[in-house]
């Protein structure tokens, strides 16, 4: 059982590939992903239990100095969350459709656990900055007051940020909009 999630970020992609290697060694715990971004940063997700996945961030955060642009850990993270980032969650309906764009990916992370903890939703994809300018966005599903409640929460944690760029809800989207978003 995965009990938390560990992001960093850096702006060299030559000090990220180092730096995940020294958080796989430092600590026990597994990448979810570890890839360059737009625009030109190299970003990397664990999990683990709390402990590792703390001690895990710590040292890619000294090892990556002047290079490291930002990081987080989220203990008790929502089980939707891996599904999402992979883009291998499977919705049989699509209800009230909600999207929330930030300029940043560790807030983009921390919303989206949020979300699907303030309502009843369902994530549908979590898009970490590849192809898209480095930003992030995430899209969800449920019925448009569950939405709207997600909505309220995951915007609330990236408006005090400063990196929200837009969100929207769509109350009754067109039945083929499925095949369009995923």
């Amino acid at each position: 059982m995965v009990r938390a999630i560990g992001f960093v970020e850096f702006n060299s992609i030559a000090k990220g590939i180092e730096a995940t290697d020294h958080m796989l060694k430092s600590a026990n715990v597994e990448v979810v992903t570890a890839t360059p971004t737009c625009p030109g940063k190299y970003i990397t997700l664990v999990h683990g239990d709390v402990a590792a996945v703390s001690n895990s961030v710590k040292s890619a955060e000294q090892l990556g100095g002047e290079f490291m642009t930002d990081s987080l850990v989220i203990p008790n993270v929502d089980e939707q969350i891996f599904p999402a980032i992979s883009c291998t969650t499977e919705i049989e309906r699509i209800q009230a459709i909600g999207v929330i764009e930030s300029f940043a990916i560790p807030t983009l992370i921390e919303a989206a656990d949020a979300c699907v903890k303030a309502a009843d939703v369902a994530l549908m994809e979590i898009r970490l900055g590849s192809g898209i300018g480095g930003k992030s966005f995430l899209i969800m599903t449920g019925d448009v007051s569950d939405i709207n409640a997600s909505i309220d929460a995951g915007v609330s944690i990236i408006k005090d940020s400063g990196n929200l760029v837009n969100f929207v809800v769509i109350p009754s989207p067109h039945k083929n909009f499925k095949e369009i978003l995923i």
